[in-house]
């Protein structure tokens, strides 16, 4: 499952976007402890090593999931002086501690997946552990459901890393339920530990997709194009805006940071042209709700020797000759 941010219609408002992410994080937690409790006993009873495996990743969950609950707290905090655009890079920060619990409960699980095949064991008990990952199954099932549906309306990153590996783990439970039910009819004692591989191998995926993303939003990756042509569309649907350009977006938690530049008439007035951007801005906050607005005012046409050159490729119309200095 990939995470994306939720179209602009879509979004919810700050505050009924923080209670949701709020609800999602601490039920993950929830989850994830009674899975934890279930697994532990069946593992017990069946010495399954593809349980055992379950039973470690409901723990990385767990840990993870307590992560989440902190950083979505941190991350809805308001801005205050030390810290003006507020708290939202708790979000990704997060997501990168999630995937390395999750890469190391797949090389945990490599390890004993491993020693397992060279030393196989039967597994004991079998209809426990079925029962035991049938509940994982219903509960985890209906966790995504919810974090998904909370990842249409915020586009968090945090919940979105929560739910991927969630999602792993209805591969995995549905993986350890078909290693119990042939180990109960056929004598194959290596199927559990090769079993247990592809769940790391899994694993190790998810921790890189987690990881990779949560970079791109701490290093301050732009919003998808589909976004910034919006952004563009609704500033020249103005009728006296004349262009657009220096087109600077970035998200921080639930939080989106949208910078630009209004070509007007180079003519208008101080007072016209701050009214044309307040207009502008309103249209941005109407389908950005969640957004910072910055937007400064430019005579049309002139090109600034200050700005990077591809602050001008968001341009229509070509620049005339550059501003002395």
């Amino acid at each position: 499952m990939t995470t994306t941010a939720p179209p602009p219609s879509d979004r919810l408002d700050p505050q009924h976007a923080g209670r949701l992410m709020r609800r999602a994080s601490q039920a993950s937690v929830t989850v994830a402890a009674i899975l934890v409790a279930a697994k532990l006993g069946a593992w017990l009873m069946t010495d399954s090593v593809a349980v055992l495996s379950t039973l470690i990743d409901s723990l990385l969950d767990a840990a993870a999931s307590l992560v989440t609950l902190v950083a979505v707290r941190q991350a809805l905090t308001p801005a205050d002086e030390e810290h003006r655009f507020g708290h939202g890079k708790a979000e990704p920060l997060a997501g990168l501690g999630q995937s390395a619990f999750i890469a190391g409960s797949g090389a945990l699980l490599l390890m004993q997946a491993i020693a397992r095949l060279v030393e196989p064991a039967p597994v004991r008990d079998g209809m426990v552990g079925i029962a035991v990952m049938g509940l994982s199954i219903a509960l985890t099932l209906l966790l995504v459901t919810f974090q998904r549906h909370v990842i249409r309306k915020t586009g968090s990153v945090a919940i979105g890393a929560d739910s991927l590996h969630y999602t792993g783990d209805l591969l995995t439970n549905l993986a350890v339920i078909a290693s119990l039910l042939v180990g109960m009819v056929v004598d194959i004692p290596r199927l559990d530990p090769l079993l247990a591989l592809g769940i790391a191998a899994y694993l190790m995926a998810n921790a890189w997709t987690i990881g990779v993303r949560s970079i791109h939003l701490l290093m301050d990756s732009e919003l998808p194009d589909a976004d910034r042509d919006h952004i563009l569309d609704l500033c020249r649907r103005h009728p006296q805006v004349r262009d657009v350009h220096d087109l600077r977006t970035r998200s921080s938690g639930p939080l989106t940071f949208i910078q630009l530049h209004l070509e007007l008439d180079a003519g208008q007035t101080l007072l016209s042209a701050h009214a044309v951007a307040v207009e502008v801005e309103a249209a941005l906050h109407e389908a950005f709700p969640n957004a910072d607005i910055l937007i400064h005012q430019d005579p049309a046409g002139l090109r600034e020797n200050n700005h990077p050159p591809f602050a001008y490729q968001d341009r229509v119309s070509a620049p005339s000759e550059p501003a002395p200095g």
